[in-house]
């Protein structure tokens, strides 16, 4: 088991398979991108199994794998098989924009995932390429549509953009009255991508619920996990559900649950945190499933309560890409 020096039972692991990404979203990278990782700085399949099996076997029971974009990696679904077969952990979700996930649906449903995040901040087709700067709208919805179709755990990531995409909320929104999927909103972060710094924001969590309250004032707020980033709710006579995280609020971050581990190695306990140490060359050594072990634990004992403590310590934060820090 995982706890940290602030009693929190660490038992999810945001697992990133790359930190490449074939769209380049405003917020999260710039228009030219970034100095991807070489290939021989990224995980293997082979180590990114042994590492999950590693963190199984000290109390993980839930893995996410996150990119960059997981599907741009050709041999992903050799990890997913993996991971399917490992006692012990109960989830396996992938978070993705969406355009690679086609060809894999079929095997994903049956190796047991359930769980799909999808990365998509605007239903109408301009802003939507106007954010991710790619022709790639009808692929994006007829997947979700099709993962819908098949029964997953679907939920939509929108971040609400000032003088982007907020238009979009009401009419992203209308997808719950007709499918079984959960659209959450998200405040957005000054990474590097369209904006830099900010010490406010002009859509928060609040602006958000507010808004969605002008049109369908008979919402009603869902009992949560203890450990959830998203605040939830229905729309009385809607199939569906929505939320907001607020992750530039952080509200959430007392009950945090998670560890971040980078495709190049990086562990980072908060994604607002300097990342605590590297288990790629320690992984790739002898005797490293010990080492790995006692790295993990020498990580998560040293956590920042919040992540506003975290940023306090790490001023250089907001200049990394969300792609690279998996998200």
């Amino acid at each position: 088991m995982l706890i940290d020096n602030h009693n929190r039972t660490i038992n999810y692991v945001r697992l990133a398979v790359t930190d490449r990404c074939n769209l380049r979203c405003n917020y999260c990278m710039p228009a030219e991108g970034i100095n991807f990782a070489k290939n021989d700085k990224l995980f293997t399949i082979d180590e990114l199994s042994r590492l999950s099996e590693i963190l199984v076997s000290q109390g993980v029971d839930k893995i996410r794998i996150t990119g960059g974009e997981p599907f741009v990696r050709k041999d992903l679904m050799v990890l997913m098989r993996h991971l399917s077969q490992l006692e012990g952990l109960n989830d396996i979700s992938v978070t993705t924009n969406a355009t690679l996930i086609g060809p894999y649906i079929d095997e994903l449903k049956e190796l047991g995932v359930k769980n799909i995040n999808v990365s998509m901040d605007a239903i109408n087709r301009e802003t939507f390429e106007k954010i991710t700067r790619r022709d790639h709208y009808d692929t994006v919805h007829n997947n979700i549509i099709r993962l819908i179709t098949e029964g997953f755990n679907v939920r939509i990531n929108f971040i609400a953009l000032e003088g982007q995409n907020t238009e979009d909320i009401l009419p992203m929104l209308e997808l719950t009255k007709h499918y079984k999927v959960s659209v959450r909103f998200l405040e957005e972060m000054p990474f590097n991508g369209g904006s830099k710094t900010f010490e406010s924001i002009a859509w928060d969590y609040k602006r958000i619920l507010a808004y969605v309250k002008e049109r369908h004032p008979d919402y009603y707020e869902l009992p949560s996990p203890k450990t959830s980033t998203s605040i939830n709710y229905k729309i009385p006579g809607f199939k569906g559900t929505f939320g907001v995280i607020p992750s530039f609020s952080r509200t959430f971050c007392g009950s945090c649950n998670r560890l971040r581990i980078s495709a190049t190695g990086d562990v980072i306990t908060c994604l607002y945190a300097q990342p605590s140490m590297n288990i790629r060359d320690i992984l790739r050594g002898e005797g490293s499933t010990e080492k790995i072990k006692k790295s993990i634990l020498k990580a998560i004992g040293s956590r920042s309560k919040t992540g506003f403590e975290a940023q306090q310590k790490y001023k250089g934060v907001f200049a990394n890409s969300m792609t690279s820090i998996g998200g």
